[in-house]
């Protein structure tokens, strides 16, 4: 006998270790169907040193139901698993660890010891997202784990990087890159996040107060961003149809402008049209060069002054202006972020933000300050080092990424890859159609270092080993010379962008390979569409001439119940193994999957994993009710032979169900797949077809009572095939429980079969029973909207009966009078008064509640509970319609109203819905 409480604490841990016993995700177990049979996911490798989060929990969970769903339906799946080595974020973990232990740094031990550290640490405490993804129920063949630098993958990196150099295709370059002060690395866009600065020092040239630069040093000191500040730059020579000596530019960063070797504006600019035409020069502050004024379509008209200073070497914008106009690169920061040599010496050695104090003070000293006044705009910061990020100009390698991108952007277009929702390919378009050089290179020791060795004269050899190098440089140079390894690594998304193949084995020729590739579908995020999903298309169809997946499913965020996005400085952040401990994994995952609708971000609310535990405890109670009744398993039940009507309907509606959760699980629609299984559970199996058969199973007639016990479990059989991909726990655990004494199943859930059922809807029994099922529906609301007492039994009318009506009324008299609580029916050709009116379908019936309830004062009760709430939704109209609500309330709150707002017309439509049946009823 099943527990009278469903505890998945207990359950999980054990699920978990019998699939493992069982090898239940297995790769090839359905080999022989040939390739067509495979099913093929890799998985978003998370970081070694992540922990699980909502994110993780999303996107895991709808993975593990597509490869649940395929496994089921007889394909050979591989979930592909494996983690990512997570450069930065791993070195940062180790250097904290050796900090706290009082061990010598990460320089002092040296890039041999240093990595031996690492791979120590990752041994003994790399595995924890793994062990958290099991937790949540994943599904992968967790036997083939790969790690980014295993050795296979490794292998595969070094031929990837080689052979693009030989094609021409990787390369190095000086270019800007977001340079991290703090970690000495360049560091990628996604590892950037925007911060929002807005200052408080205001200053012009033409107000009474003198400028106060300690007033200024000290506001900068607690936010160094956040302030416009304008500066004149003085003209070389006075320049006819022009009315001033100078021309006024604005920057945010002042102590870039050492930095500066140009002053843009726009062609059409009126205003600067005869310094263009005079090919005028400004002498630049400061440091005393003299720098052009150049025409440019990067300068707005309508932005500020519309002069913009160009630095070429210190913003990413400027060097794109700089490469048009051929102006000098003057780097003026060195690695540290302070004034480097190239600036003027009484700036050197200052750190970038005192020498923005120092530059704004001499500057003025020149009579050359405009003014400064507060400004909103991002700054960007490294996400982990936490500090500002600086363009800066570097040798660095790079990809050619606009040559790779060409095929993966056909690839796209023609329909061999398709993105699910499809408006993310505009995004994915625009980004390939304007993609920069890719750089590659990270200032680390942890990740994969760069095949590149070096010269005495710095003359490079790029080559799959040392020897190999030393052969490269014996031909260039005549004879052996001493070489040195280029101590840079490659970017973490290097190695990932070849995650479909290298994890199959490439570059070896595996059976894998030749089965699992391409594979069947990414589940990913829409924040790396660019940094993962576009570099596995380039790498994948260079590499093995073939997409690396035909499907690409763009999932929403996990966003707070009020729409804000989950952060830790908001302290809104839920954590999903926090839940599954509260209410299990199975109620997590199937909340996930019922609102992950396309293109819709999800909303979580800890209300809606309860209540989705409660939809857990709802079948779990539905099976104790099948054990004691004896609804055990028949093996050789035939659902057709079924000839009670209450059975032949839930037999159909299985069919139904499982053609729907079918057909929106093929389409990625998973909360729709989600919602049909819970409402054939919830609604028609527990509510309503095991009320139904209670005087059935009650009954004397044995064969009816043998029928329904044999459709109940079959029913059950199916519920919770149905429910696997979602809820894979608490199904595998009612599975092995739900046979008869002493009787095992041919399988787990996990490797059954999924129902494909067909030709098991008899329509008659169909309309039949949802007909009962609709009128009973109708009375409770009725009866729920009037205020009747629940125990009140209270007659019922059918009106204008046909015979087809009255002969559905006649076999169904005992089920509407104990279910719906009625104690008499009649049939009359109109509905006598004092009586509600209940329609349900083409069948009008009415209930005379005239002594039951007192008419008058519901009626009160009714109207008043409308006006109220009419008052209400004149509030919240007024609310949405003013423009300075719409403008500065946060997103959230205008969601918020939104949805009050439509409560309340739900209301108001209810209750005038009662307050008509009640005037109708007079």
């Amino acid at each position: 006998m099943l527990e009278k409480t469903f505890r998945p604490a207990e359950i999980e841990p054990r699920i978990n270790s019998e699939w493992e016993k069982a090898n239940a995700f297995q790769a090839g177990r359905s080999a022989s169907g040939g390739k067509n049979a495979a099913y093929s996911i890799v998985i978003p490798p998370p970081n070694v040193t992540g922990s699980l989060h909502m994110g993780h929990a999303l996107n895991n969970t709808l993975q593990d139901i597509l490869v649940r769903f395929e496994r089921m339906r007889g394909r050979d799946v591989l979930w592909q698993p494996g983690t990512d080595h997570a450069g930065i974020a791993t070195q940062m973990v180790v250097e904290r660890q050796l900090a706290a232990e009082k061990q010598p740094s990460r320089r002092e031990l040296g890039r041999e010891e240093f990595l031996k550290r690492v791979w120590t640490w990752k041994e003994e405490s790399g595995g924890t997202i793994v062990t958290q993804l099991k937790r949540l129920g994943a599904s992968c063949d967790w036997s083939r784990e790969r790690f980014t630098m295993d050795e296979g993958l490794s292998k595969a990196v070094v031929k990837v990087f080689v052979q693009l150099y030989n094609e021409g295709l990787i390369y190095k370059d000086k270019r800007l890159v977001n340079w991290d002060p703090k970690f000495q690395t360049a560091i990628s866009d996604l590892e950037v996040v925007q911060v929002e600065a807005r200052g408080k020092f205001t200053w012009s040239k033409e107000g009474a107060e003198p400028f106060d630069a300690a007033a200024l040093a000290k506001v900068l000191a607690k936010d160094p961003s956040g302030h416009m500040y304008h500066f004149r730059y003085p003209l070389v020579a006075k320049v006819p149809g022009y009315d001033k000596d100078y021309i006024v530019v604005a920057t945010t960063r002042p102590e870039t402008m050492l930095g500066d070797t140009g002053v843009a504006v726009h062609p059409d600019d009126e205003r600067y049209a005869a310094l263009i035409k005079a090919g005028a020069k400004v002498k630049l502050p400061l440091v005393g060069r003299e720098i052009p004024i150049v025409a440019d379509e990067y300068s707005d008209p309508e932005k500020g002054t519309g002069a913009v200073k160009i630095t070429p070497a210190h913003d990413f914008n400027d060097f794109e202006v700089g490469k048009r106009h051929d102006l000098a690169q003057i780097n003026i920061l060195d690695a540290y972020g302070k004034i480097n040599d190239e600036a003027p010496e009484a700036y050197r050695g200052l750190d970038r933000f005192d020498a923005r104090k120092q530059v704004v003070s001499d500057i003025d000293a020149l009579g050359l300050l405009e003014k400064i006044e507060p400004t909103g705009h991002t700054v960007p910061h490294g996400d982990r080092s936490g500090v500002v990020i600086e363009p800066w100009l570097t040798d660095q390698w790079y990809v050619n990424a606009e040559e790779l991108a060409k095929p993966a952007i056909a690839a796209v277009e023609s329909g061999k890859t398709d993105f699910v929702p499809k408006n993310w390919e505009k995004t994915y378009f625009e980004w390939m159609r304007n993609i920069q050089p890719w750089c590659i290179s990270r200032q680390l020791w942890w990740g994969h270092q760069i095949p590149a060795w070096y010269g005495p004269d710095g003359k490079y050899f790029v080559a799959a080993d040392e020897a190999e190098a030393m052969a490269l440089a014996k031909t260039h140079y005549g004879n052996d010379v001493p070489l040195t390894r280029d101590e840079d690594v490659l970017d973490t998304w290097f190695s990932s962008a070849l995650w479909p193949f290298s994890t199959l084995g490439w570059p070896e020729d595996t059976p894998e390979l030749e089965r699992y590739y391409p594979t069947s579908v990414l589940v990913t995020g829409f924040d790396i569409i660019f940094f993962w999903v576009a570099r596995m298309m380039m790498m994948g169809i260079h590499f093995m001439k073939e997409v690396p997946f035909k499907d690409v499913y763009i999932h929403a965020l996990v966003r707070d119940e009020k729409g804000q996005k989950m952060s830790k400085s908001k302290g809104n952040v839920m954590d999903p193994l926090v839940l599954i401990d509260e209410f299990g994994a199975d109620a997590l995952r199937f909340t996930l999957a019922a609102m992950a609708a396309q293109g819709r971000d999800i909303k979580l609310a800890k209300a809606r994993v309860e209540g989705y535990r409660n939809f857990a405890t709802k079948l779990w109670n539905a099976a104790r009710f099948s054990e004691m009744n004896e609804c055990v398993r028949q093996r050789d039940f035939n659902p057709k032979s079924a000839s009670q009507t209450f059975n032949k309907w839930i037999i159909g509606e299985t069919e139904l169900t499982a053609k729907a959760v079918t057909a929106a699980l093929e389409a990625y629609k998973f909360n729709e797949a989600a919602a049909a299984i819970y409402d054939f559970v919830w609604g028609q199996f527990c509510d309503w077809y095991l009320e139904l058969i209670k005087p059935l199973l009650a009954g004397d007639d044995e064969a009816a009572k043998a029928e329904t016990r044999a459709v109940t479990a079959w029913t059950l059989d199916q519920i919770l095939k149905m429910l696997h991909p979602f809820m894979p726990f608490i199904t595998e655990e009612l599975w092995t429980h739900m046979v008869e004494y002493g009787v095992k199943r041919d399988t787990i859930l996990a490797l059954s079969q999924w129902p494909q059922l067909d030709g098991l809807v008899e329509i008659d029994a169909v309309e039949e029973v949802n007909w009962l099922v609709n009128l009973i529906s109708e009375i409770r609301s009725v009866r729920t909207e009037m205020s009747v007492p629940a125990g009140a039994k209270i007659p019922l009318v059918i009106v204008g009966a046909d015979d087809v009506i009255r002969e559905r009324v006649r076999r169904n008299e005992e089920t509407l009078k104990r279910v719906a609580r009625i104690d008499e029916i009649d049939f009359e050709d109109s509905a006598p008064k004092g009586a509600a009116l209940v329609v349900a379908g083409e069948t009008t019936a009415a209930l005379p509640l005239a002594g039951i309830i007192d008419m008058a004062a519901e009626k009160r009760r009714l109207a008043k509970a409308i006006e109220g709430a009419e008052g209400d939704l004149k509030k919240m109209d007024a609310k949405l319609s003013n423009p300075q609500f719409i403008e500065r309330a946060k997103e959230e709150a205008i969601e918020e109203a939104k949805e009050r707002k439509a409560e309340l017309e739900a209301e108001i439509i209810r209750f005038s819905a009662a307050l008509k049946r009640l005037s109708d009823a007079a």
